[in-house]
């Protein structure tokens, strides 16, 4: 770490605590990384979950924030010097390279990563970072670092989670929950050649959702999901995503699925899933759980976003020094799109 200049940064003390801004020493790229200057971060609800405690891998005093794009304005040695100046995202797991999975390429499944940006070591709320140059994902020189940067989560974990679920074309999937990774998850699905059914609350989102791809969309403050489904769909859903997370939308997800269907658990909750399991053995369910994304997953979500497949919606743009308000406004919940701290900007 450089002694002798300092940037700003959100840190995260302890559990329980607020984040607070300081001053800490800008990084400095070792060999084979490149350190990026920030020009945007987003909002993702895993910051609230660190924040409260609900989510607490052991670590403290690190920048948090994981969904990060900038421009690469430092090299260390045995980095290619064309990358001087490139815009790229940030894939924020490094595993430890010996283990099964990643040796697999699965790096997110790493029972013993060595950082990840933003959970365990310092991330995105702030000036700059420092990352593996093969972490550093090449963006399209004219991209907005506001609308890539939650490519780094949101987009990428929709591309994992709609691998996962092996999307045939034709298929109806049902996607609960249009928030960031939600609306990613509509676009991904559509792109593979599947019908989508969006379920959400309030007329806007809904609306982003139909402008996203979505071929059919349910307001479950007003609406009966299961029934509306099943109207839509005929027999079912052949896939279900599951990013509520809560005991009623787990059991609706459950009864929504035809026979052979697939139910995708992604969102984060402190609710059990609780089935039968002659209701899986008769109608001959699956049911999988997807989290985070492979490096690859990034690329792939990158290539879609070049492409005009993939949009990241972006509600906010606010200065680093609102990061407060825009922790608030994420967890009040209706924002269409995602909220992005862009340290470059006054507040």
């Amino acid at each position: 770490m450089s002694t002798n200049r300092v940037m700003r940064a959100v840190r995260l003390e302890a559990p329980g605590r607020p984040f607070t801004l300081r001053a800490v020493a800008v990084p400095e790229p070792g060999p084979g990384m490149v350190r990026l200057r920030i020009g945007a971060c987003g909002i993702c609800r895993t910051e609230l979950h660190l924040r409260d405690g609900g989510l607490d891998l052991g670590c403290r005093d690190f920048t948090v924030g994981h969904e990060i794009a900038g421009i690469i304005d430092a090299l260390g040695d045995g980095v290619d010097p064309r990358r001087l100046g490139e815009k790229a995202v940030v894939y924020y797991y490094q595993g430890c390279g010996t283990c099964h999975h990643c040796r697999m390429g699965e790096t997110h499944l790493c029972p013993a990563p060595l950082a990840q940006p933003g959970f365990t070591s310092d991330g995105g709320y702030a000036e700059y970072i420092a990352v593996p140059a093969t972490h550093a994902v090449p963006l399209p020189g004219d991209a907005d670092l506001a609308e890539a940067a939650p490519l780094g989560c949101a987009g990428s974990t929709a591309v994992h989670a709609c691998r996962m679920a092996g999307i045939v074309p034709g298929e109806w999937i049902v996607v609960n929950g249009a928030g960031g990774v939600g609306l990613a998850v509509v676009q991904v699905a559509r792109a593979a050649g599947a019908r989508v059914v969006s379920v959400g609350r309030g007329a806007e989102r809904l609306a982003l959702a139909r402008e996203m791809g979505a071929e059919a969309v349910i307001d479950a403050a007003h609406e009966d999901v299961g029934a509306r489904i099943r109207a839509v769909t005929g027999e079912g859903a052949d896939v279900v995503f599951e990013l509520v997370g809560t005991e009623a939308t787990m059991r609706i997800a459950t009864a929504a699925l035809r026979r052979k269907g697939r139910l995708v658990l992604i969102g984060y909750t402190a609710d059990s899933y609780t089935v039968h399991p002659v209701e899986l053995i008769v109608r001959e369910l699956k049911i999988m759980g997807s989290v985070g994304a492979t490096l690859q997953d990034l690329h792939d979500a990158v290539t879609l976003f070049s492409r005009g497949l993939l949009r990241m919606p972006v509600a906010r743009r606010l200065a680093l020094e609102e990061f407060a308000t825009g922790l608030a406004l994420t967890e009040k919940g209706g924002i269409s799109g995602r909220i992005v701290l862009m340290p470059q900007i006054a507040p």
